[in-house]
């Protein structure tokens, strides 16, 4: 498929699901299934040749957790677990920014992935359940990766929110660290930080945004509150020293940038080394793509650069 077709088919259905919405909280949820129900129909040809990939099950505190393993063909450099996103309520082992980043960070790497399918705010789940998810997946797959090299943890939007909190655990009640973390657009402050003046007039023109109420309602369902939010629920508001580099992507036409953007200065406060890579002209999820989109490529071989050092 074409990237210019599948870009612009991906976001005509976008607006088409999302207009059908009379709230805020509708028309993310359909602007998502349509986005999600496309990427999977475009997944289905993802070559995924020279990567190994099994499904197993990790048990958990709270059940068994799917994992997703890719191996890449060769020694391996490393090994990653890697969190999907989806505002912690969407989501799966299926869309882009599981499956395709996992193949991916795999073979321009080298190493060894996991894709965890921690479990959802969907009503019956609420924090902490998520973060116990990755982090027995983290546990898990520190002591089964098959690697003496380096060891990273990353995730992309609320996975990036996951694998942070993870890497605070594990920093406050030991266990294995990780040796980087590969955050992908974190969202990782509520309240959100409020974009530049000029950034919101060139955003003014997206036909999909992150709306004050619909980040309200996305802390809400995941926390079950807006106030008095733990402070590793949202880890921007956490003690942010001791951890290991930190290398981070932003999408650059991005309701959320204000929070990768704050992060980023908060670890280089306390210490943390930390790089970032601003991808030109994407929106929020731009890893939810095919990597034939330059910048979606240039994102993974910055993370896939991270793991190589």
């Amino acid at each position: 498929m074409p990237v210019d077709e599948y870009f612009t088919t991906m976001h005509q259905r976008l607006e088409a699901a999302a207009a059908a919405g009379t709230t805020d909280e509708e028309k993310a949820a359909l602007g998502w299934a349509a986005a999600d129900s496309y990427a999977k129909q475009a997944l289905a040809t993802w070559n995924s040749d020279g990567v190994a990939i099994e499904d197993t099950v990790v048990d958990g505190p709270h059940g068994p957790i799917p994992v997703r393993l890719y191996r890449p063909e060769g020694p391996l450099n490393g090994a990653v677990l890697w969190c999907h996103g989806g505002g912690f309520r969407h989501g799966d082992l299926d869309m882009f920014e599981g499956h395709g980043v996992s193949v991916e960070l795999a073979r321009r790497a080298g190493v060894a992935v996991a894709s965890v399918d921690y479990r959802l705010a969907d009503g019956t789940v609420q924090y902490p359940v998520p973060i116990d998810d990755v982090h027995t997946a983290w546990d898990w797959w520190t002591a089964h990766a098959g690697t003496d090299g380096p060891i990273a943890l990353g995730g992309a939007s609320a996975g990036a929110a996951l694998a942070l909190s993870t890497a605070l655990r594990t920093r406050d009640t030991g266990g294995r660290a990780a040796d980087v973390l590969l955050l992908a657009y974190p969202f990782a402050h509520y309240p959100n930080p409020s974009l530049s003046p000029a950034m919101s007039v060139e955003m003014a023109a997206l036909p999909f945004r992150f709306e004050p109420e619909g980040v309200e309602e996305m802390v809400r369902n995941y926390v079950g509150r807006i106030s008095d939010v733990p402070p590793d629920a949202l880890p921007g508001a956490a003690r942010l020293d001791g951890l290991p580099p930190v290398r981070i992507v932003v999408s650059e036409y991005d309701d959320l940038r204000a929070s990768a953007d704050l992060l980023e200065r908060q670890l280089r406060e306390v210490g943390v080394p930390v790089e970032s890579y601003l991808a030109l002209g994407m929106t929020h999820g731009h890893m939810n793509h095919t990597s034939d989109i330059p910048e979606v490529a240039n994102s993974l071989d910055f993370f896939a650069k991270g793991l190589k050092a």
